[in-house]
């Protein structure tokens, strides 16, 4: 496997890097680095999501016929690393990443002209409907119900965990349309406007202080049937498509630069026996032990790369790349809340936001740090818990 950029692809990067440049503001690159989630705040992504629309850029993975660039697999590569290595704010996955191939796949003509090009430009900001309080991991077992009445559903239930639902203007949703048989064949993919009657959000603070999340209720909520995508009791198979997008790889370059984040911090840090916190020998062997594994991750990323090329199917590729990419992630957060010390006490929410004018307590690099540990606790289970993962490796691997 070659890892050296061709000529051609050489000039793409530089092309990248000089848009980035001249596109992200200081305030953009500020909300990047405040971000303490899998996403900035609505405002930000929002910004930086119009600057890419215009450049044409903003769907880098979508097919051209449908707006996106038609970028192969190394140039989507470089552009996420270059994004990443720049500090620009991120996008919100729920409509570019998530909904939107889904649509592509399974909608309609009629859906896939609605709302693609609206997912394009912003116009429509999407939150994930699928766990409730009782079905997580085990989503098949979700119960929030959906009958039909006319030429709509009636849906009945909640959803929680469910991220930016109280900026969202649309939701795509599983429910439940059959409750005999199998589970996985009683489920539907729904989408609807998060303005209809009978939808209330109630907001969930997060241990980071952090309103993220938020518990969605569903009282006689009547949603078209033209809405759906696929067909009634069909939505499992929608789902996993749609898991495919969720999964997948791509943390290489977002786990390089945190590292080269920890180690800036370790040069200003003080060490408990004097000195900086790099060089302590105990603490240089925890960063060495961590560069290593992103150092794996990105040879793997690049495996995958490769077998895309050729169009070949990665097969649980994903899987593994989800565990060792949240683990890794997570190491990289408790290394670094090691490092700050006596800081980590403090929580600042307001002082972290991108257009505060509040004074922060401490290094300025120690205001996101334990957020973003607290908030990553969650990423070994979102997109599918790890465990999960590692029972499909062993299914499809290690044929147990």
């Amino acid at each position: 496997m070659n890892l050296e950029l061709t000529p051609e692809e050489r000039a793409f990067q530089a092309e990248v890097r000089e848009f980035l440049e001249q596109s992200l503001t200081p305030e953009l690159r500020l909300a990047g680095r405040r971000t303490t989630s899998v996403f900035s705040d609505k405002d930000d992504n929002l910004a930086w999501q119009k600057i890419l629309h215009a450049k044409g850029w903003v769907a880098p993975a979508w097919p051209a016929k449908y707006g996106g660039t038609g970028w192969n697999e190394m140039q989507r590569y470089i552009f996420a690393a270059e994004c990443a290595r720049a500090g620009a704010p991120s996008l919100s996955p729920m409509g570019l990443k998530m909904v939107g191939p889904v649509i592509m796949g399974y909608g309609t003509e009629e859906q896939k002209a609605f709302y693609l090009p609206r997912i394009l430009a912003g116009e429509d900001y999407w939150c994930q409907g699928y766990s409730e309080p009782g079905s997580g991991s085990d989503l098949a077992s979700l119960q929030m119900r959906a009958v039909q009445d006319g030429d709509h559903y009636v849906l009945n239930g909640s959803k929680i965990w469910t991220t930016h639902a109280h900026w969202a203007n649309r939701m795509f949703c599983l429910v439940r349309t059959r409750t005999d048989g199998k589970p996985q064949a009683g489920i539907t993919f729904l989408l609807l406007e998060m303005n209809t009657p009978g939808i209330e959000v109630k907001p969930i603070v997060t241990m980071a202080d952090d309103h993220e999340v938020n518990q969605v209720f569903f009282d006689n909520v009547r949603v078209p049937v033209a809405n759906r995508i696929g067909e009634e009791n069909e939505g499992w198979t929608v789902a996993k498509y749609l898991l495919e997008f969720e999964r997948g790889g791509g943390s290489a370059a977002g786990l390089k630069v945190n590292l080269e984040r920890l180690k800036s911090m370790a040069r200003e840090e003080a060490a408990d026996g004097g000195g900086r916190l790099i060089d302590d020998a105990d603490f240089r062997r925890k960063l060495a032990i961590a560069g290593v594994e992103v150092d794996a991750i990105e040879m793997t990323e690049h495996r995958v790369m490769a077998a895309l090329s050729s169009g070949k199917n990665p097969g649980p590729a994903s899987s593994m790349l989800k565990t060792q990419g949240t683990e890794a992630k997570q190491r990289l957060d408790e290394i670094a809340v090691e490092g700050l010390g006596f800081y980590s006490a403090i929580s600042q929410p307001e002082a972290r936001k991108p257009r505060a004018n509040v004074p922060f307590v401490g290094p300025e690099h120690g205001l996101t740090l334990v957020p973003t540990y607290l908030n990553n606790r969650a990423a070994s289970i979102y997109g599918g818990s790890n465990e999960i993962q590692r029972d499909i490796m062993a299914k499809l691997v290690l044929k147990l």
